[in-house]
């Protein structure tokens, strides 16, 4: 079976080809800069294609992707009929979706009612799905969703502190987010401690950055809110802030409301304190070349994902695996020795040797005296939404 995952952003187009009965990728691809000038960036069969196209909207864009697939060089298919189903990921499901579904009229509708808790991404999400029933008629379309994964967290994880009638009326908690990744690497992680009871703590840290605290494969607790804005410091966002941070600003700034949530969403973080860079990389290099204000940022960075793994440590009641995912998760060791540099005292060691050691499998990077395991598992959120399309659209 082939399914055709697609993440749709408001200006791009990220999609795979996957059989998830083997996981085999028969190409991946990226459309970005829709609506402005149109640029494409397909691998298939060992090669890199990068064509300049012109994409109006998501409907060319998902199109071009479909002539990519099936004409030229980057052909892998011949025809869209061996395509059997598209799986989308969908940022926002709300309290409506606990589980991945088959999207119809009514999947669409409770959709459109979540647009203002991710005014971003889910109004992109529902175009995708559109655009794919109208291209590809009759063949299902399912809908995966980030925040599913943390349906299963307690009330006393989800809610805030705010009057009770702000949770019925406006639906004011937390839902939490990278569901798939979370999902996906603590169940990679549980393979490999090889029980079921398991204690686990995931840390998918990118651009965007988050800590999921996970008990016997179910999310318990995890570090992003009501928006991907609360929690760890990432790369134009705040994280944790003291919420008089906002009406502080917006007197002293003479910034609006929107205003003033954009500047802590794309104007602080890593780029923020730092001065240099969104990018991770970047600002350790100037910290290597003595910049004081970059070696306080990667400090301020490494302390809340600590401070967060602490805190799980506790609500799990102790930890089988520290586990370490995503772009910085995955290639970044000063970062892994930093955040488990200091906790030993709760049977974290990491062994400095194996932590630089660059694979793209899954790997053990503890001391041999460490009484809690630590692991480097890359995710692979196109897998879970394919996995998830094959079993509900399966015959």
């Amino acid at each position: 079976m082939l399914v055709l995952v697609l993440n749709a952003g408001s200006s791009s187009l990220k999609y795979q080809l996957m059989n998830p009965e083997t996981a085999e990728v028969k190409a991946t691809g990226l459309c970005e800069r829709i609506g402005i000038d149109g640029k494409l960036v397909h691998e298939a069969n060992d090669e890199k294609i990068k064509l300049d196209v012109t994409m109006p909207t998501h409907k060319e864009a998902i199109e071009i992707v479909i002539e990519t697939l099936t004409q030229g060089e980057g052909k892998v298919i011949d025809s869209i009929e061996e395509i059997q189903a598209i799986g989308h990921r969908v940022v926002h499901g709300g309290e409506y979706f606990n589980s991945s579904v088959i999207v119809n009229d009514d999947v669409i509708s409770k959709l459109k009612k979540l647009i203002p808790l991710a005014p971003l991404h889910n109004p992109a999400n529902i175009m995708g799905m559109e655009i794919a029933q109208q291209i590809l008629p009759g063949k299902p379309n399912v809908a995966v969703f980030d925040t599913a994964f943390h349906q299963t967290m307690p009330a006393s994880s989800y809610m805030y502190a705010v009057p009770y009638e702000d949770y019925k009326n406006h639906g004011v908690r937390k839902y939490g987010f990278h569901g798939t990744s979370h999902y996906y690497v603590s169940n990679e992680a549980k393979k490999m401690l090889n029980k079921e009871d398991s204690k686990v703590i995931v840390c998918h840290l990118g651009n965007g950055s988050s800590v999921c605290a996970v008990r016997d494969g179910k999310s318990i607790d995890t570090s992003m809110g009501l928006t991907p804005l609360e929690g760890l410091i990432m790369g134009t966002r705040s994280g944790d802030i003291d919420a008089g941070v906002l009406s502080y600003l917006m007197e002293k700034k003479d910034m609006s409301a929107q205003e003033t949530v954009n500047y802590l969403n794309k104007k602080s973080g890593l780029l923020g304190v730092s001065g240099i860079s969104s990018d991770l990389r970047e600002i350790i290099e100037a910290c290597e070349n003595g910049d004081e204000r970059a070696k306080t940022t990667i400090d301020m960075k490494c302390n809340r994902i600590k401070k967060y793994i602490c805190s799980y440590a506790g609500m799990l009641e102790g930890v089988d695996a520290v586990c370490f995912t995503a772009g910085i998760g995955e290639n970044a060791d000063l970062i892994r020795e930093k955040v488990c540099s200091g906790l030993e005292f709760m049977g974290i060691e990491i062994d400095e040797d194996k932590n630089k050691v660059r694979s793209d499998e899954n790997r053990e990077i503890n001391s041999d005296n460490s009484k809690t395991k630590i692991y480097v598992i890359p995710t692979n959120e196109e897998y879970v939404i394919a996995n998830d399309t094959y079993k509900l659209t399966k015959a």
